[in-house]
């Protein structure tokens, strides 16, 4: 069989997902033409998609000592390194394809990609830039720069990076959603009709995208779940089955592992802090793994304390962290980001231990075979909704968010004058971050504010644009935008202690406030959700629920508007609910941080007690 032929049955058993058929096709008829530098291109991808990093490296090393002059080999390379995770490396092979040939704009891209991921924003920038210059219709480059506009902050320049990209590569449906999130992070809801024909199909059909970028377009569960295996599928495979030594009993303490980018003054630490206090240490070994870029925090400070170990691997590639891991035995291997930014889902891929599980930090299922448990509760995953997540349900008894019952509120002498606040007059809250804001929430707050005489909205300010856009809202809905007044951003400590200024917190509805409204319960700040569908459009129901605070769930938008209006005219009636969110936050479930240790831990056990049964991961029920 010719060359040519084989590398198209390959290539298309490559894109099947079927990587033994094409390694079989290419090995063969490499014994008769060993210098087929397309073949051991594809027998390096095919290895790649087996995640067998160590002969991917080698074919596709073959190929850059087949076609050293030709910079697309050390480009190829340099994806591959790229996407293990060692970055050295990668970075060399672009530079040594730009070296092959200055004008080839690819290299500049990929080297830019690289130094965007360590953090080196302004410097690949200049990159993209470069790569724009030589190729001025390069719509991956446009996209890698808008990544670049996004987290400096530069919103309107990122969605116009975005467009452009779109609009150069019509099929290039990640920069479509990264452009809607990024006009959603600045409440720029012009853009929402032009979503409206695609919406549906945006990460279900054609290109994958980043799940969490659309979970505040749309509460459609059975649609995330698609856009997740997709997701997944085209960016990791299946995964590859654990390969460790079967145990012949269970360890004399479970090695659990936890991997994250947010062990710092992060939303994720604040909540787990008191799971990490009260861990049972004759039960468990704790290990922390951190790839995130911040290293230093008075939070991470105080958390290290907790964990047996704690390893910085942000510099590490995903198998030199799988290693690492296998060496430390870990039993369980907790994902605290899963889609979420910064999230390393490849080392789950590679399999670090024989139990993984998907936990906290990504509100939703995350749609890989090779994770085997998701923590949730009976609210957030009800009994007809386990279809929409592709792990096993651990299904704690009360919420399956932690939290943590020792954080101090600082006791202060601000006054509401001090943040912007009219000194009489019912404080309307949502401190949620600005991309959950939609059309359909703000419109009852408008509504609310009309009816509610000297009231005030006070919104979390995550951005200037954010804050200029929804004033401009007000205005089109007949309410003065002065009666909007915003937060500036504040220490975690500082933040708590304004709470108390709030009357009432309004949740967002298709991602509701997560540690937000945990948050406010525990500064004694009560709230009003309404529940959708997916995961994080129920996150907040069942924080109320084992808050004992059923009374602020409402049923649909009107109730959640009812709810609101009476509150806010009757004093009495909010006084004593305000007191009620006190009392409770010293008895119930939510805030009771060794009970929810123990529960959890119980949940470990029985995942792993399962494996060690030989059983297949289900439901467990604690």
């Amino acid at each position: 069989m010719a060359v040519e032929k084989v590398a198209s049955r390959a290539e298309k058993a490559i894109r099947n997902n079927q990587p033994d058929v094409a390694v079989s096709l290419c090995e063969e008829r490499l014994k008769t033409d060993p210098k087929a530098v397309v073949l051991w291109g594809l027998l390096a991808n095919a290895y790649f998609l087996k995640k067998d990093s160590a002969k991917a490296a080698a074919c596709f090393e073959k190929v850059v000592g087949l076609a050293p002059q030709n910079p697309k080999s050390h480009q190829n390379l340099g994806v591959f390194y790229q996407g293990i995770g060692k970055f050295n490396e990668a970075l060399q092979c672009y530079q040594r394809a730009a070296s092959c040939d200055a004008n080839y704009a690819p290299a500049y891209n990929g080297a830019g990609i690289v130094l965007m991921t360590v953090g080196q924003l302004d410097t690949a920038q200049q990159y993209f830039a470069k790569a724009l210059q030589l190729d001025p219709r390069f719509a991956d480059a446009y996209s890698n720069l808008a990544h670049v506009f996004f987290s400096k902050g530069q919103l309107p320049a990122a969605a116009q990076s975005y467009a452009k990209a779109n609009e150069l590569k019509p099929d290039l449906k990640s920069a479509l959603a990264n452009r809607y999130f990024s006009l959603a992070m600045m409440c720029d809801w012009s853009g929402l009709e032009s979503l409206s024909g695609v919406a549906q199909t945006l990460g279900v059909e054609g290109e994958e995208v980043t799940p969490f970028l659309l979970l505040t377009l749309e509460d459609a569960p059975d649609r995330q779940l698609a856009r997740c295996r997709k997701f997944v599928s085209a960016k990791f495979g299946r995964g590859v089955p654990w390969q460790g030594t079967f145990p012949s009993k269970r360890p004399a303490k479970l090695r659990i592992g936890y991997f994250s980018a947010d062990f710092h003054d992060h939303a994720t630490l604040s909540l787990m802090m008191g799971l990490l206090r009260n861990h049972d240490h004759d039960k468990f070994e704790i290990h922390g793994f951190s790839y995130g870029m911040v290293k230093e925090s008075r939070s991470l400070d105080q958390a290290k304390g907790y964990f047996d170990s704690f390893t910085d691997v942000a510099r590490s590639s995903d198998e030199e962290i799988v290693k690492l891991a296998r060496e430390k035995k870990i039993d369980i291997a907790i994902d605290l980001k899963g889609h979420t930014r910064m999230g390393r889902i490849g080392i789950f891929a590679h399999r670090i231990a024989p139990v993984q599980i998907n936990y906290l930090g990504n509100p939703g299922t995350i749609g890989a075979e090779f994770i085997d448990y998701m923590v949730v509760d009976k609210v957030t995953v009800p009994e007809t909704h386990k279809q929409y997540l592709s792990e096993k349900p651990i299904y704690l008894p009360h919420c399956y968010q932690p939290n943590d019952d020792q954080r101090a509120i600082p006791e202060t002498n601000t006054t509401r004058a001090d943040f912007g606040l009219p000194d009489d007059g019912f404080v309307f809250c949502s401190f949620n971050n600005t991309y959950k804001i939609s059309p359909r929430e703000f419109d009852i707050w408008m509504r609310l504010s009309k009816q509610v005489e000297g009231s005030v909205l006070w919104l979390f300010k995550g951005n200037d644009y954010a804050a200029q856009n929804l004033r401009n809202e007000a205005q089109k809905c007949g309410v003065d935008p002065d009666r909007l007044v915003f937060a500036e951003k504040l220490s975690p400590a500082e933040h708590l202690a304004r709470h108390k200024h709030g009357d009432l917190l309004l949740d967002t509805f298709n991602v509701n406030a997560h540690t937000t409204a945990s948050d406010a319960l525990w500064a004694g700040l009560p709230l009003v959700t309404l529940p959708g569908e997916q995961f994080a459009a129920r996150v907040a129901a069942s924080i109320l629920s084992a808050a004992n605070l059923p009374e602020l769930i409402a049923k649909d938008e009107a109730e959640y508007e009812a709810i609101a209006l009476d509150l806010a005219r009757n004093p009495e009636k909010l006084a004593a609910l305000k007191q009620k969110v006190k009392d409770q936050s010293k008895t119930c479930p939510l805030f009771d941080s060794e009970g929810y240790t123990r529960d959890l831990e119980a949940g470990f056990e029985a995942a792993y007690d399962r494996y060690l049964n030989g059983l297949a991961p289900d439901d467990i029920e604690v």
